[in-house]
Protein backbone atom coordinates (compact mmCIF):
# COMPACT_ATOMS: atom_id res chain seq x y z
CA UNK A 1 0.00 0.00 0.00
CA UNK A 2 1.26 3.47 -0.81
CA UNK A 3 1.83 6.00 1.94
CA UNK A 4 -1.38 7.79 1.03
CA UNK A 5 -3.49 4.67 0.51
CA UNK A 6 -6.74 3.91 2.31
CA UNK A 7 -6.99 2.80 5.93
CA UNK A 8 -9.90 1.06 7.59
CA UNK A 9 -11.50 0.65 10.99
CA UNK A 10 -13.89 -2.04 12.19
CA UNK A 11 -15.93 -1.79 15.38
CA UNK A 12 -17.59 -4.91 16.80
CA UNK A 13 -20.24 -3.53 19.12
CA UNK A 14 -23.01 -5.05 21.19
CA UNK A 15 -25.74 -4.33 18.64
CA UNK A 16 -23.95 -3.57 15.37
CA UNK A 17 -20.74 -4.28 13.50
CA UNK A 18 -19.42 -1.39 11.46
CA UNK A 19 -16.73 -0.59 8.91
CA UNK A 20 -15.07 2.63 7.74
CA UNK A 21 -12.70 2.83 4.78
CA UNK A 22 -11.11 6.25 4.40
CA UNK A 23 -8.27 8.18 2.80
CA UNK A 24 -8.32 10.74 5.59
CA UNK A 25 -10.60 13.28 7.29
CA UNK A 26 -13.51 14.13 5.03
CA UNK A 27 -12.47 11.52 2.46
CA UNK A 28 -14.63 8.53 3.29
CA UNK A 29 -14.62 5.77 0.71
CA UNK A 30 -17.19 3.52 2.38
CA UNK A 31 -19.05 3.31 5.69
CA UNK A 32 -21.09 0.20 6.44
CA UNK A 33 -23.23 -0.99 9.35
CA UNK A 34 -24.78 -4.41 9.99
CA UNK A 35 -27.03 -5.26 12.94
CA UNK A 36 -25.42 -8.42 14.33
CA UNK A 37 -26.50 -8.28 18.01
CA UNK A 38 -23.22 -9.76 19.27
CA UNK A 39 -24.29 -8.95 22.82
CA UNK A 40 -27.56 -10.86 22.71
CA UNK A 41 -28.06 -12.48 26.12
CA UNK A 42 -24.68 -11.42 27.52
CA UNK A 43 -26.30 -9.47 30.33
CA UNK A 44 -28.17 -12.60 31.40
CA UNK A 45 -25.57 -15.32 30.82
CA UNK A 46 -22.21 -13.54 30.90
CA UNK A 47 -21.33 -15.32 27.65
CA UNK A 48 -21.48 -14.63 23.92
CA UNK A 49 -23.99 -16.93 22.27
CA UNK A 50 -22.70 -19.13 19.40
CA UNK A 51 -25.37 -17.78 17.05
CA UNK A 52 -24.38 -14.20 17.84
CA UNK A 53 -20.71 -14.96 17.19
CA UNK A 54 -21.63 -16.61 13.89
CA UNK A 55 -23.73 -13.61 12.79
CA UNK A 56 -20.91 -11.21 13.55
CA UNK A 57 -18.23 -13.30 11.87
CA UNK A 58 -20.43 -13.54 8.78
CA UNK A 59 -20.62 -9.74 8.66
CA UNK A 60 -16.85 -9.54 9.06
CA UNK A 61 -16.39 -11.91 6.11
CA UNK A 62 -18.37 -9.48 3.99
CA UNK A 63 -16.25 -6.61 5.29
CA UNK A 64 -13.08 -8.55 4.48
CA UNK A 65 -14.14 -8.53 0.83
CA UNK A 66 -14.69 -4.76 0.98
CA UNK A 67 -11.23 -4.32 2.50
CA UNK A 68 -9.73 -6.37 -0.32
CA UNK A 69 -11.69 -4.45 -2.96
CA UNK A 70 -10.21 -1.18 -1.65
CA UNK A 71 -6.73 -2.72 -1.30
CA UNK A 72 -6.66 -1.84 2.41
CA UNK A 73 -3.77 -3.30 4.34
CA UNK A 74 -3.72 -0.85 7.30
CA UNK A 75 -6.59 -1.90 9.54
CA UNK A 76 -7.54 -1.29 13.15
CA UNK A 77 -10.38 -3.23 14.76
CA UNK A 78 -12.04 -2.94 18.16
CA UNK A 79 -14.43 -4.86 20.37
CA UNK A 80 -16.40 -3.11 23.08
CA UNK A 81 -19.07 -3.72 25.71
CA UNK A 82 -20.34 -7.20 24.79
CA UNK A 83 -16.83 -8.63 24.50
CA UNK A 84 -15.73 -6.83 27.69
CA UNK A 85 -18.54 -8.51 29.62
CA UNK A 86 -18.26 -12.03 28.14
CA UNK A 87 -16.25 -14.81 29.76
CA UNK A 88 -15.80 -16.50 26.38
CA UNK A 89 -14.72 -13.35 24.49
CA UNK A 90 -11.73 -15.18 23.00
CA UNK A 91 -14.09 -17.45 21.06
CA UNK A 92 -15.12 -14.36 19.13
CA UNK A 93 -11.78 -12.55 19.08
CA UNK A 94 -10.01 -15.63 17.71
CA UNK A 95 -12.59 -15.98 14.94
CA UNK A 96 -12.49 -12.27 14.10
CA UNK A 97 -8.71 -12.34 13.87
CA UNK A 98 -8.87 -15.31 11.50
CA UNK A 99 -11.27 -13.41 9.23
CA UNK A 100 -9.72 -9.94 9.36
CA UNK A 101 -6.06 -10.80 9.81
CA UNK A 102 -6.05 -8.34 12.71
CA UNK A 103 -7.18 -9.11 16.26
CA UNK A 104 -9.79 -6.65 17.54
CA UNK A 105 -8.53 -4.57 20.43
CA UNK A 106 -10.61 -5.12 23.56
CA UNK A 107 -11.22 -1.53 24.55
CA UNK A 108 -11.97 -0.36 28.05
CA UNK A 109 -14.97 1.89 28.44
CA UNK A 110 -12.74 4.94 28.91
CA UNK A 111 -10.69 4.09 25.82
CA UNK A 112 -13.88 3.69 23.82
CA UNK A 113 -15.14 7.07 25.05
CA UNK A 114 -11.90 8.86 24.13
CA UNK A 115 -11.79 7.35 20.64
CA UNK A 116 -15.42 8.30 20.04
CA UNK A 117 -14.67 11.83 21.23
CA UNK A 118 -11.67 12.12 18.91
CA UNK A 119 -13.74 11.02 15.93
CA UNK A 120 -16.71 13.26 16.73
CA UNK A 121 -14.93 16.56 17.39
CA UNK A 122 -12.36 16.38 14.58
CA UNK A 123 -14.56 18.44 12.23
CA UNK A 124 -16.12 20.71 14.87
CA UNK A 125 -15.07 24.28 15.64
CA UNK A 126 -13.29 24.28 19.03
CA UNK A 127 -14.89 27.68 19.69
CA UNK A 128 -18.23 25.87 20.01
CA UNK A 129 -16.89 23.71 22.83
CA UNK A 130 -16.21 22.37 25.32
CA UNK A 131 -18.13 19.36 24.06
CA UNK A 132 -19.95 16.61 25.90
CA UNK A 133 -19.82 13.61 23.54
CA UNK A 134 -22.34 10.85 24.26
CA UNK A 135 -22.05 7.50 22.46
CA UNK A 136 -25.15 5.37 23.10
CA UNK A 137 -24.27 1.77 22.33
CA UNK A 138 -25.92 -1.59 22.72
CA UNK A 139 -24.33 -2.57 26.00
CA UNK A 140 -22.92 0.67 27.35
CA UNK A 141 -22.96 4.43 26.90
CA UNK A 142 -19.75 6.42 26.82
CA UNK A 143 -19.29 10.02 27.91
CA UNK A 144 -16.30 12.22 27.17
CA UNK A 145 -15.85 15.93 27.74
CA UNK A 146 -13.27 18.42 26.49
CA UNK A 147 -12.27 20.81 23.72
CA UNK A 148 -9.80 19.63 21.09
CA UNK A 149 -9.03 16.61 23.28
CA UNK A 150 -11.00 14.77 25.93
CA UNK A 151 -10.13 15.83 29.45
CA UNK A 152 -12.38 13.23 31.04
CA UNK A 153 -14.08 10.01 29.99
CA UNK A 154 -16.48 7.51 31.56
CA UNK A 155 -18.49 4.48 30.48
CA UNK A 156 -21.71 3.35 32.13
CA UNK A 157 -23.42 -0.03 31.74
CA UNK A 158 -26.49 1.41 30.04
CA UNK A 159 -27.20 0.51 26.41
CA UNK A 160 -30.18 -0.16 24.14
CA UNK A 161 -29.75 -3.96 24.07
CA UNK A 162 -28.90 -4.28 27.77
CA UNK A 163 -31.82 -2.08 28.89
CA UNK A 164 -34.28 -3.81 26.55
CA UNK A 165 -33.36 -7.25 27.85
CA UNK A 166 -33.45 -6.13 31.49
CA UNK A 167 -36.53 -3.90 31.60
CA UNK A 168 -38.75 -3.94 28.50
CA UNK A 169 -40.71 -7.20 28.43
CA UNK A 170 -43.97 -6.14 26.77
CA UNK A 171 -44.82 -4.96 23.27
CA UNK A 172 -45.24 -2.06 23.50
CA UNK A 173 -43.50 -1.50 26.84
CA UNK A 174 -45.73 -0.68 29.79
CA UNK A 175 -45.51 2.75 31.46
CA UNK A 176 -44.09 1.03 34.56
CA UNK A 177 -41.32 -0.58 32.52
CA UNK A 178 -40.42 2.72 30.88
CA UNK A 179 -40.46 4.54 34.20
CA UNK A 180 -38.18 1.96 35.76
CA UNK A 181 -35.76 2.12 32.82
CA UNK A 182 -35.60 5.91 32.97
CA UNK A 183 -35.01 5.79 36.71
CA UNK A 184 -32.10 3.38 36.28
CA UNK A 185 -30.54 5.56 33.60
CA UNK A 186 -30.86 8.65 35.83
CA UNK A 187 -29.06 6.86 38.65
CA UNK A 188 -26.16 6.08 36.31
CA UNK A 189 -26.11 9.68 35.11
CA UNK A 190 -25.55 10.73 38.72
CA UNK A 191 -22.22 8.89 38.41
CA UNK A 192 -21.40 10.78 35.23
CA UNK A 193 -22.14 14.14 36.85
CA UNK A 194 -20.00 13.23 39.84
CA UNK A 195 -17.03 11.83 37.87
CA UNK A 196 -17.19 14.37 35.02
CA UNK A 197 -18.38 17.65 36.59
CA UNK A 198 -17.59 19.52 33.34
CA UNK A 199 -20.38 17.52 31.66
CA UNK A 200 -23.02 19.65 33.37
CA UNK A 201 -21.66 22.91 31.94
CA UNK A 202 -20.46 21.88 28.47
CA UNK A 203 -22.32 24.13 25.99
CA UNK A 204 -22.51 21.57 23.17
CA UNK A 205 -23.83 18.02 23.52
CA UNK A 206 -22.83 15.75 20.63
CA UNK A 207 -24.65 12.43 20.14
CA UNK A 208 -23.21 9.41 18.34
CA UNK A 209 -24.11 5.93 17.15
CA UNK A 210 -27.17 4.13 15.84
CA UNK A 211 -29.74 5.16 18.43
CA UNK A 212 -29.03 8.86 17.97
CA UNK A 213 -28.82 8.76 14.17
CA UNK A 214 -32.01 6.67 14.04
CA UNK A 215 -33.98 9.10 16.20
CA UNK A 216 -32.75 11.89 13.91
CA UNK A 217 -33.74 9.90 10.81
CA UNK A 218 -37.23 9.27 12.22
CA UNK A 219 -37.60 12.97 13.09
CA UNK A 220 -36.58 13.86 9.54
CA UNK A 221 -38.84 11.14 8.09
CA UNK A 222 -36.08 9.73 5.90
CA UNK A 223 -37.41 6.93 3.71
CA UNK A 224 -33.80 6.22 2.73
CA UNK A 225 -30.94 6.88 5.13
CA UNK A 226 -29.00 10.00 4.14
CA UNK A 227 -25.78 10.53 6.12
CA UNK A 228 -25.33 14.03 4.72
CA UNK A 229 -28.66 15.11 6.21
CA UNK A 230 -27.95 13.31 9.50
CA UNK A 231 -24.40 14.60 10.10
CA UNK A 232 -24.53 17.69 12.33
CA UNK A 233 -28.34 17.73 12.35
CA UNK A 234 -29.47 19.66 15.46
CA UNK A 235 -31.91 17.27 17.13
CA UNK A 236 -33.90 19.31 19.64
CA UNK A 237 -34.92 17.86 22.96
CA UNK A 238 -38.56 18.45 22.06
CA UNK A 239 -38.13 16.44 18.84
CA UNK A 240 -36.33 13.61 20.66
CA UNK A 241 -39.12 13.50 23.25
CA UNK A 242 -41.73 13.36 20.49
CA UNK A 243 -39.98 10.50 18.66
CA UNK A 244 -39.57 8.64 21.96
CA UNK A 245 -43.29 8.95 22.79
CA UNK A 246 -44.26 7.77 19.32
CA UNK A 247 -41.98 4.73 19.27
CA UNK A 248 -42.65 3.75 22.89
CA UNK A 249 -46.41 3.63 22.47
CA UNK A 250 -46.44 1.57 19.27
CA UNK A 251 -46.12 -2.22 19.07
CA UNK A 252 -43.18 -3.40 17.01
CA UNK A 253 -45.45 -4.31 14.07
CA UNK A 254 -46.48 -0.66 13.77
CA UNK A 255 -43.16 0.82 14.85
CA UNK A 256 -41.29 -0.63 11.88
CA UNK A 257 -43.33 1.54 9.50
CA UNK A 258 -41.78 4.78 10.80
CA UNK A 259 -39.58 6.20 8.01
CA UNK A 260 -36.00 6.28 9.22
CA UNK A 261 -36.23 3.21 11.45
CA UNK A 262 -34.38 0.11 10.30
CA UNK A 263 -36.49 -2.96 11.05
CA UNK A 264 -33.58 -4.80 12.70
CA UNK A 265 -33.30 -2.00 15.24
CA UNK A 266 -37.02 -1.79 16.02
CA UNK A 267 -36.91 -4.02 19.09
CA UNK A 268 -34.21 -1.98 20.89
CA UNK A 269 -34.87 1.57 19.68
CA UNK A 270 -37.33 2.37 22.48
CA UNK A 271 -34.69 1.72 25.14
CA UNK A 272 -32.14 3.65 23.11
CA UNK A 273 -34.46 6.63 22.69
CA UNK A 274 -35.21 6.51 26.41
CA UNK A 275 -31.49 6.76 27.18
CA UNK A 276 -31.12 9.70 24.81
CA UNK A 277 -34.08 11.52 26.32
CA UNK A 278 -32.81 10.83 29.84
CA UNK A 279 -29.43 12.35 28.95
CA UNK A 280 -31.02 15.45 27.40
CA UNK A 281 -33.25 15.90 30.45
CA UNK A 282 -30.51 15.27 33.00
CA UNK A 283 -28.05 17.74 31.50
CA UNK A 284 -30.84 20.20 30.59
CA UNK A 285 -29.70 20.29 26.98
CA UNK A 286 -31.90 22.06 24.46
CA UNK A 287 -30.54 19.97 21.61
CA UNK A 288 -28.12 17.27 20.58
CA UNK A 289 -25.76 17.77 17.63
CA UNK A 290 -25.97 14.46 15.75
CA UNK A 291 -22.66 13.13 14.41
CA UNK A 292 -21.94 10.48 11.82
CA UNK A 293 -18.29 10.65 12.87
CA UNK A 294 -17.59 8.38 15.82
CA UNK A 295 -15.26 5.70 17.18
CA UNK A 296 -14.51 4.45 13.66
CA UNK A 297 -13.09 7.86 12.77
CA UNK A 298 -11.10 7.88 16.00
CA UNK A 299 -9.64 4.47 15.23
CA UNK A 300 -8.79 5.50 11.66
CA UNK A 301 -7.20 8.74 12.83
CA UNK A 302 -4.75 6.70 14.87
CA UNK A 303 -3.64 4.91 11.73
CA UNK A 304 -3.42 8.07 9.64
CA UNK A 305 -1.49 9.89 12.34
CA UNK A 306 1.08 7.12 12.42
CA UNK A 307 2.22 7.82 8.84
Amino acid sequence: MSADGPVAAVDCGTNSTRLLVTDGPGRTRQRLMTITRLGEGVGRTGRLQPEAIDRTLEALRGYRKVLDDHAVTDLRASATSAARDAANRDDFLDGAEAVLGTRPELLSGAEEARLSFAGAVADLDPADGPFLVVDIGGGSTEFAVGGREATGALSIDVGCVRMTELYLHHDPPTPTELSQLLSVVRSHLDDVARELPEASTAPCLVGLAGTVTTVAAVELGLAAYDPERIHHFPLTRAAAEDVFRTLATEPRAARIHNPGLEEARADVIVAGAAILVAVLRYFDADACLVSEADILDGLAAGLLGGR
